[in-house]
């Protein structure tokens, strides 16, 4: 054992736990953790137990590392011994970089039969990092076909598994033809093309090289793993890749089906509970079978850090020309954002995308550098997962929390980089009509909201129907939830339009005016939907003051699109909320109603204004019966709160408008008061109050008394209790609409 101690990796533990690799999470959180301390406080009564197994693994590893001739299987108890030795430790706690290095070259050595090669590579199961220097020399083995083609074909699929625990990859990466070449086998040809997509880079791409994958495609078809390396060829290098490939993302490679995810993660979660220090890289485990793969796979945000030891090496040589131009820095050198900005044109993004979600400092990349190449990357590793692990697709309790920490974490990414991935639009246009509204709620809405327009008509079919399926059979507090998802999702796509409106130049008018076409119906789409299941609502649920606040709240965003998002475009409220917020039995409701009336005024003055001084080339004209909606409007609210003749000016077909003899008959004294802002339900609570406070003396609460001046007075007093709504409504509306009206009132 002496060459294994020797070895340029250095001796580390068997456990996890014990070496930083295992800690990733905390090293991107800037932890470190301490080997020795770490080896010291999870010290337990078994260590003779522990001792044993790591002699009997010893054992096992000087024996097959001794191996000279072909073995046999049967009838050879110390080979069965030392095999099952190895199969326990591994499952139960991990093999060492060294242990990995003796079973990988016996593995591929051809010095035993399949059936032992195949057991010894499943085996493989890193309890920390996986040396380079172990691999590139596996690898060599495949160039004397000691090994058959099934075994090279397990050897692909767990070098594809395990490519986050390898904790170097440039001797990788120089290997990158050998890789290439194997593309001829049909075979391998799927997990090849897999490692050539987690190992291209710019320079990668050459034009023989794309000629010999279009010749593949002639001749096997269009396969999904070709069109995945020639899609990452193309964003390299558009000009060498001239051919149309699908613009939809999909599923372009299967996941490895061997048992090592199942297995490292099982290890992790034993020793995270001997261990508060240690971080589980893997979110979770799959416990029930699954129908689709015979290994279930888990939910995996790799990480994009190295050893420690390595990195501290690297840093410390690559130190003095840390802000070199002529050399690239992977991304485990990152320490600050400065480090980021002082490099970001050399950065050297890690193999697997998917450690870019819970890394601030490569968001920060994405929104600075436009890479085509790191969003096709991440897109694809997302697709992938989301597919694979969304939770209602499989009836397994236990990876819930998993699948919800995974969405919680894309969905502060979209955050982040201000924009949708579309991977996420493509798993809600599949899951949306599987989903039962209950399952990782709060997320999938959010999700939801960061959909991009461009992409929304396509898939509008797929949002409206399910949305609205579920809306209508499920809670209040659901119902809510939808909204505040929808009203997200309309000031995001708002807000992509003053960006994009802003980096349009002159000489690109008339693309503009066609997006802004889009947009505009897009919007007028999701405004209506918006109306439509909330009229709906409102009947289900008994006009509930709650739910209204919800609406309201949507149509505050609605009401100012035009000033203040400069989208042309203003959609009324349906009679189905405007009457109900109108007779709201809460002030609040009526206050919020107010103002949203006061600012559709606002907008569409300023839209007739800017029609009528034709200031502007791309003037989209709002249609007359928008304003002929917000002008039945506005008279039933005055007619309502001022005037008290909303029973018999309201001309909306839904509105007020009933014959005296009807009123009469309802036996309700002084009828035509009923809603102006001294008896309406939601104001009488203000009006007793200030009669309390002007008449103190006075018990019988006589509201005739709130006229002339008094009227003006209790004005002040509402505006004094916050109701800044009604104040601006009133002072923009109301005086210029009915000043005859006040004189008379206060007569």
């Amino acid at each position: 054992m002496q060459r294994r101690q020797a070895s340029k990796t250095p001796n580390q533990p068997l456990q996890v736990h014990d070496k930083n690799q295992t800690d990733l999470s905390a090293w991107r959180k800037g932890g470190r953790i301490d080997p020795e301390k770490s080896v010291q406080n999870h010290q337990s009564p078994n260590n003779q137990k522990n001792d044993s197994q790591q002699d009997s693994l010893e054992q096992a590893l000087s024996y097959f590392e001794k191996l000279q001739d072909r073995v046999s299987l049967k009838k050879n108890s110390v080979l069965q011994k030392h095999l099952t030795t190895v199969e326990s430790i591994a499952l139960q706690r991990g093999l060492p970089p060294e242990g990995i290095d003796v079973l990988l070259n016996v593995a591929l050595s051809g010095k035993l039969a399949d059936t032992v090669n195949t057991r010894l590579l499943k085996s493989l199961i890193p309890a920390s990092v996986i040396p380079e220097t172990s691999v590139v020399s596996s690898v060599s083995w495949l160039c004397v076909s000691k090994c058959s083609g099934n075994v090279q074909l397990l050897f692909l699929r767990w070098l594809i598994t395990m490519f986050d625990f390898i904790d170097h990859k440039e001797q990788l990466h120089a290997l990158y033809g050998f890789f290439f070449s194997f593309l001829q086998d049909e075979k391998m040809c799927p997990y090849v093309c897999h490692l050539l997509y987690l190992l291209t880079r710019k320079e990668n791409v050459k034009p023989f090289r794309i000629r010999r994958l279009l010749d593949l495609q002639a001749k096997m078809g269009m396969q999904s793993h070709l069109q995945a390396l020639l899609s990452l060829y193309k964003m390299f290098c558009p000009e060498l890749v001239t051919i149309t490939l699908p613009g939809k993302m999909k599923t372009y490679f299967k996941n490895s089906e061997g048992p090592w995810k199942a297995a490292i993660n099982t290890i992790r979660q034993r020793n995270q509970q001997n261990s508060p220090l240690s971080q589980p890289l893997f979110l979770g485990t799959a416990q029930l079978q699954s129908r689709k793969r015979k290994w279930n796979t888990q939910l995996i945000i790799p990480a994009s850090s190295t050893n420690k030891n390595n990195l501290k090496e690297d840093t410390e040589k690559k130190h003095v020309c840390l802000y070199s131009t002529n050399e690239s820095l992977p991304v485990e050198q990152l320490q600050t954002f400065s480090q980021l900005l002082q490099n970001i044109h050399q950065l050297e993004f890690p193999s697997q995308m998917g450690s870019v979600l819970t890394n601030p400092l490569l968001l920060h990349y994405m929104n600075c550098i436009k890479d085509e190449s790191v969003y096709l990357r991440l897109y694809y590793w997302m697709g992938q997962t989301l597919q694979e692990e969304c939770t209602w697709y499989v009836a397994d309790n236990n990876r819930h929390e998993e699948f919800k920490d995974f969405l919680e974490n894309v969905y502060k990414a979209e955050c982040f980089l201000q924009e949708g991935f579309s991977s996420c639009e493509e798993f809600l246009c599949k899951s949306l009509p599987l989903w039962d509204g209950f399952c990782c709620r709060s997320q999938i809405l959010r999700l939801v909201s960061w959909i991009h327009p461009n992409s929304f008509s396509e898939m509008k079919s797929h949002l409206y129907d399910p949305l609205a399926q579920l809306f209508f059979t499920s809670s209040l507090y659901f119902k809510c939830s939808v909204l505040e998802s929808l009203k997200e999702l309309l000031q995001n796509w708002l807000n992509w339009h003053v960006i994009h409106l802003d980096s349009e130049s002159d000489s690109q008018v008339h693309s503009l005016n066609t997006t802004l076409s889009g947009l505009v119906n897009v919007v007028a789409e999701l405004i209506h939907f918006v109306g439509w299941i909330s009229t709906a609502a409102l009947r289900l649920e008994n006009n509930s003051t709650f739910f209204l606040y919800f609406v309201l709240d949507f149509y505050e965003t609605v009401c100012d699109m035009y000033l203040k998002y400069n989208l042309p475009l203003l959609i009324m409220p349906p009679p189905g909320v405007f009457y109900p917020a109108l007779l709201s039995m809460d002030s609040v409701s009526l206050n919020q109603l107010c103002y949203i009336m006061y600012r559709y005024r606002t907008n569409l003055v300023a839209a007739k204004e800017n029609e009528l001084s034709k200031k502007k080339i791309l003037q989209f004209k709002f249609s007359s019966q928008t304003y002929q909606e917000y002008n039945q409007y506005i008279t039933a609210m005055v007619g309502c709160l001022w005037t008290s003749s909303a029973f018999q000016k309201d001309v909306h077909p839904q509105g007020l408008r009933m014959d005296d003899e009807l009123l009469k008959k309802t036996t309700v004294q002084e009828f035509k008061n009923s809603f102006n802002i001294v008896y309406h339900p939601a104001m009488m609570g203000y009006a007793l109050l200030f009669l309390q406070q002007a008449w103190p003396d006075d018990t019988t609460l006589n509201f005739s008394l709130i006229k002339g001046k008094k009227w003006n007075w209790y004005l002040e007093y509402l505006y004094a209790q916050g109701l800044n709504g009604l104040k601006v409504f009133i002072e923009s509306s109301i005086n210029r609409v009915s000043q005859s009206s006040h004189s008379k009132a206060g007569d």
